[in-house]
């Protein structure tokens, strides 16, 4: 893991790279095509997507933004954190996870959010021994599931 280099994904080649394990986290994902234009267009937003890779092989990534809440401050939101599901307890998840900690010190971010599906146990464990918290409830009204109805 000593090899293990932390990269920003801004060309296409770079972001293309990503998304075999970016649908490990994301199956919806079908088409790598419309992956590539989804996070470009997000990367113009701020959206940063970047990757830990070691013999040419992204063995995790992480996409991220900053926003500012009132209720929060300035806030590091991570929207995406995976490892390849081939190489998870190597390291690569929390060699990842400290550096965009890092980002957000640097950016004097007040806090870290992110996500996570119940389910994902491994990740839970990750997220609580690097000092995050369980701090409440997400909800959602999917738009998409009501035009069905």
């Amino acid at each position: 893991m000593e090899d293990t280099v932390i990269k920003r994904a801004s060309t296409e080649e770079q972001i293309r790279s990503c998304f075999g394990i970016m649908l490990q986290l994301r199956p919806h994902l079908t088409e790598e095509q419309a992956f590539i234009k989804q996070v470009q267009r997000q990367l113009a937003e701020g959206y940063q997507l970047v990757y830990c890779a070691d013999d040419g092989n992204v063995r995790a990534l992480a996409g991220f933004r900053f926003l500012e809440f009132l209720a929060w401050g300035k806030v590091l939101y991570i929207d995406d954190l995976i490892t390849d599901s081939e190489t998870r307890r190597n390291g690569h998840g929390g060699k990842l996870l400290k550096w965009v900690i890092e980002q957000g010190k640097k950016a004097k971010c007040d806090q870290i959010h992110l996500d996570s599906g119940p389910q994902r146990h491994d990740a839970h464990r990750l997220y609580l021994n690097h000092g995050f918290k369980i701090i409440g409830h997400r909800f959602a009204l999917d738009f998409k599931e009501l035009r069905k109805i």
